[in-house]
């Protein structure tokens, strides 16, 4: 995770964390996007980071931009690695590198970490779990790095739909609102990421404060 860049800084983006699925969904849409993503993150010098699964959508981007040249860390519970990969740890030569960890809280601390900004393709509850504690995160001022919704054929109205619904009664300020950028299309990222504008909304509070 990075620190807000001055006018005169560029946004400092090396590492982008993308939340996916484990399942493909149905039809080809989005294992294609999934490849495609991996295609922008190789264009730009994005290396990958994500759930360390090699199955469905994560599988799909992992393995594609490490055909590609790029460079790919996975993070995975323990459990998982039991119920997808039968115990053994993911191919290196062809999904990246692989970090094992204890749990899920673990996971998605080091993710956030390793990555400067992130990005949520279509998925499911997990998916919808590891993009709300982002966006938390960001909103409470433990991060300010970019937050994009990739809305392929819709997948995210709703959640948009929500935001907005959400601001109108007065339960996410106006000034929040910039927190996730909508992309979309896989050609709009990059340029989300890049031109990125921290909220002003957000809280300035101190994370790293000793306790009392």
């Amino acid at each position: 995770m990075s620190n807000t860049p001055t006018t005169s800084e560029p946004r400092q983006v090396t590492d982008v964390c993308v939340f996916c699925g484990a399942n493909p969904g149905k039809g080809a849409k989005f294992l294609t996007t999934a490849k495609s993503l991996a295609h922008v993150l190789h264009a730009n010098s994005w290396s990958l980071v994500y759930g360390g699964g090699t199955v469905g959508l994560m599988g799909a981007i992992a393995s594609e931009l490490i055909s590609l040249g790029g460079s790919v860390h996975g993070f995975i519970p323990e459990a998982l690695i039991s119920k997808e990969q039968e115990g053994r740890v993911p191919i290196e030569a062809r999904y990246g590198k692989t970090t094992i960890v204890p749990d899920m809280h673990k996971r998605k601390e080091l993710m956030a970490k390793a990555s400067q900004a992130f990005v949520a393709m279509p998925g499911g509850f997990g998916t919808m779990d590891e993009l709300f504690e982002i966006i938390t995160w960001n909103q409470l001022g433990i991060h300010d790095c970019p937050v994009v919704l990739l809305n392929i054929d819709g997948y995210y109205d709703g959640l948009m739909q929500w935001i907005n619904t959400a601001i109108e009664h007065g339960l996410i300020s106006e000034g929040n609102r910039g927190i996730v950028v909508e992309a979309k299309t896989v050609e709009e990222v990059a340029a989300k990421i890049k031109n990125y504008k921290v909220a002003t909304g957000r809280y300035d509070l101190n994370w790293n404060a000793q306790s009392r």
